[in-house]
């Protein structure tokens, strides 16, 4: 595993994919010319926008000489927007074309970023020549307007702020454009022997404008993740667990009933998924978890019966 050397600046670059993000891309533009460390290269990649938003991004490259824009050709949005991973496929376009860098990170156009961020996260990679892939933790704007951090697993990084070790995004890519490929690349990076972590950011989580499926439908969103974690090789256990667990969460039964048709369609459908080692990787992982679980609920209960207790 590599590393910066030490006092050696680590040159960070930043890869933005949007497709029709006029309303929110201005937002993210701002927050980075607020970072206490601002990124050695920023590219904005239009993913064949028909909004505002390309001439937003054209706006802020003639204003910043760190930052350009790259444009890629019109596409056919189907019935999914996301089925074939269009997201992954701009993102690995334009990082082959990134001058050199030692972190890239790859961060969705609808957050805004607290004025810590980049410089934690780099600093982050800096203090552990280990760590391959991290990101912040990310709140959202619920029902009742407050901001509220999104739940995250030990290990997760979340998929709107994503960075990469050079020699991590190395060994992992290329991600197959699918369904599911921002869990594919933390299991890759884990099985390639690097560490994998979300961050507090001091001053606030970065801001996620746009909460799961409030473009799609919430109940499409949950669909998807279920198919997600078909992708990925999710054990029915686990799945099992997590819808469970979801059951008391809005939208409650209907987002967990939602999430397992997505798991079970996919299955039945038969659609792409990660290599075998991959996904035998995820379920004895999710099975050793579930197990250690288990005997930590069986030893409170068993204190629990006894007298003393």
């Amino acid at each position: 595993m590599s590393s910066t050397s030490p006092g050696r600046h680590t040159r960070l670059a930043l890869v933005v994919p949007f497709l029709n993000e006029e309303e929110h891309l201005g937002a993210l533009l701002r927050s980075l010319t607020t970072q206490t460390r601002a990124p050695d290269q920023l590219v904005l990649v239009d993913d064949g926008s028909t909004d505002r938003s390309g001439a937003i991004a054209g706006r802020f490259v003639a204003d910043h000489p760190f930052a350009r824009r790259l444009s890629r050709p019109p596409r056919q949005v189907g019935r999914d927007r996301l089925a074939g991973a269009p997201e992954l496929v701009a993102v690995q376009w334009a990082v082959e074309q990134l001058e050199p860098w030692d972190v890239v990170g790859k961060l969705d156009a609808d957050l805004v970023l607290a004025p810590n961020t980049l410089a934690t996260l780099v600093t982050a990679f800096d203090a552990d020549p280990t760590l391959g892939m991290a990101g912040a933790y990310i709140s959202e704007i619920g029902r009742d307007g407050h901001a509220t951090r999104k739940p995250c697993g030990p290990g997760h990084v979340e998929g709107a702020t994503k960075f990469y070790r050079r020699q991590c995004w190395e060994d992992i890519a290329p991600l197959p454009a699918i369904l599911g490929w921002d869990m594919f690349d933390e299991v890759r990076a884990r099985m390639a022997g690097w560490q994998t972590t979300s961050v507090e950011i001091p001053g606030g989580d970065p801001l996620h404008l746009r909460p799961m499926g409030t473009q799609d439908g919430l109940l499409r969103g949950y669909r998807r993740w279920g198919a997600s974690a078909y992708s990925c090789g999710d054990h029915p256990a686990h799945v099992a667990l997590i819808a469970a667990r979801d059951a008391a969460r809005p939208p409650r039964v209907l987002g967990s009933v939602n999430y397992v048709a997505g798991w079970t369609l996919a299955a039945l459908r038969r659609r792409p998924r990660a290599e075998p080692e991959l996904r035998a990787h995820v379920r004895r992982d999710q099975l050793l978890r579930i197990r250690r679980r288990l005997g930590g609920a069986n030893r409170v209960q068993g204190r629990a019966r006894t007298p003393e207790a």
